[in-house]
């Protein structure tokens, strides 16, 4: 009598054929660069309780071209992962009744977008006044 092996499925790839799993994975591997940004400002914060000379290098790293080149990379990637956050975010709550109806998905990512809009701009234009 033959022995029989094992089905073992292919682990390899799987995800790269739906698309679902294609955006979720790349909403995952956006979530590791905001991580990567937020070591990025803790050196910052240690490099300010080091006192003023040590936090003004920090701040001439920050303005090198390739630092430069690199937050544009960020903002790109920053502005995707809003955006997926925000559309997988209706099906994750409960649903929001106004009036006596619920709001649609759409309003509900149109609104955290539009929000998150706001915010971005007028803390850009904080930090400008502060800067003035």
């Amino acid at each position: 009598m033959a022995i029989r092996r094992t089905y073992v499925r292919p682990m390899a790839g799987w995800w790269k054929r739906n698309a679902f799993f294609k955006r979720y994975m790349a909403r995952e591997v956006t979530a590791l660069f905001v991580a990567a940004y937020a070591l990025v400002l803790l050196a910052g914060l240690a490099r300010l309780s080091q006192g003023h000379d040590a936090f003004e290098q920090w701040l001439d790293g920050l303005r090198s071209p390739l630092s430069i080149a690199f937050h544009i990379l960020l903002l790109a990637i920053f502005v995707y992962h809003t955006y997926s956050w925000f559309t997988i975010m209706p099906k994750t709550m409960a649903p929001v009744v106004v009036g006596g109806k619920r709001l649609s998905n759409a309003a509900i990512t149109g609104m955290g977008l539009a929000a998150s809009a706001v915010i971005g701009i007028g803390f850009f234009v904080f930090l400008k006044v502060l800067a003035a």
